[in-house]
């Protein structure tokens, strides 16, 4: 066991500040990554500070599951990267890879309730309490759980995608946004500028709904055909039994109604924002006169999530990032909150 370099969070009200964690020796199907980059995620803010109820926090916490890093070496029965290779973690670092999904490449659905995340689970090989995140200048990982990078792609601005990119991929590519489907993201936040860049680049007819007049402009230069500001009841109304799909980001509880009229026939209107209080319950009857469907959808496997680096690295699609050193990290949780960032902070982690 070594001892590596991190930030993180001794309680849910104290700042994130440098601490030392354990890491495990590398064994023979390991990956040993020094960490160059590592995204924020509305996801580490909730759990450093205790904030989704049933996943309880336990401390010491390093957030981070946005990675991107650099091979250091790799055990005698890895063959998908090699020493020196920009290899990248995400969401997860485990599962039993037995049962029916985890066979399916959907690791993150296990059966099994296997699934151990990059943080805050059960550590199963005992190296500490908890997994410990990227905020960290080193991870070691199974081979299964590392995705290779193309050198096509800026390793920065590429981290995000290991989480904000693979949560809109996955419900984009599930329910077939493509030509001649009209597409809506509901929010332009880290997970909402990617579900515009992504459903632009699939051929589908974008559409971005925003609180925000000032966001119309940034909507259409990512790709969005059209934007609707959503508090205006008369754009709302004009998209009225049109969509197809619309991805909902929004990870603060608000009125899913307005959203699920604007749904065709058989239309769908998938979750993917984790907000802090449950939404308020949807109207049946929005459900039932136009057999709509309200779903939610997780990340991706990891074979998914490596076929969206790659699609990514033909299509020059990164997130747009500010990249800033590990010591503004509680600056950024507050400027998150206020929707602050154009879209992604993203840790300069040799500032660790």
């Amino acid at each position: 066991m070594s001892t590596a370099r991190a930030f993180g969070a001794s309680s849910a009200t104290s700042p994130l500040a440098g601490l030392s964690i354990p890491r495990r020796d590398p064994g023979p199907d390991d990956v040993d990554l020094e960490i160059l980059y590592c995204g924020v995620c509305h996801s580490d803010l909730h759990m450093v500070r205790d904030e989704w109820a049933g996943w309880p926090t336990v401390y010491p916490i390093v957030p981070g599951h946005e990675i991107v890093g650099r091979v250091r070496k790799v055990g005698a029965n890895v063959t998908k990267v090699k020493a020196g290779d920009v290899a990248a973690v995400g969401c997860m670092v485990e599962s039993c890879r037995t049962c029916g999904s985890c066979k399916e490449g959907l690791e993150q659905y296990c059966d099994t309730g296997g699934t151990v995340f990059t943080y805050n689970s059960v550590d199963p090989l005992g190296t500490a309490p908890v997994t410990y995140g990227g905020y960290s200048d080193g991870i070691v990982v199974n081979s299964h759980f590392v995705l290779s990078v193309s050198p096509k792609l800026d390793p920065a601005a590429a981290s995000p995608l290991l989480c904000a990119g693979i949560t809109l991929y996955s419900p984009l590519r599930h329910w077939g946004a493509g030509p001649g489907k009209k597409v809506g993201i509901v929010g332009l936040g880290g997970l909402g500028h990617m579900g515009v860049k992504f459903a632009h680049a699939f051929g589908a007819h974008t559409v971005l709904f925003t609180t925000s007049p000032s966001k119309i402009a940034d909507g259409k230069r990512l790709g969005a055909d059209d934007v609707v500001v959503s508090k205006n009841a008369d754009e709302m109304a004009k998209h009225t039994r049109s969509f197809d799909l619309i991805v909902n980001t929004v990870a603060a509880s608000h009125d899913l109604d307005p959203f699920l009229s604007l749904l065709k026939r058989d239309g769908t209107l998938v979750l993917v924002g984790a907000p802090e209080h449950p939404h308020p319950s949807p109207s049946v009857f929005q459900l039932l006169f136009g057999r709509r469907s309200l779903a939610g959808s997780g990340i991706g496997g990891i074979k998914e999530t490596q076929e969206m680096l790659d699609f990514c690295a033909e299509k020059g699609i990164v997130s747009d990032i500010e990249l800033i050193p590990v010591q503004q990290v509680n600056t950024a949780y507050e400027r998150m909150l206020k929707g602050d960032v154009k879209y992604r902070f993203v840790l300069d982690m040799k500032t660790l």
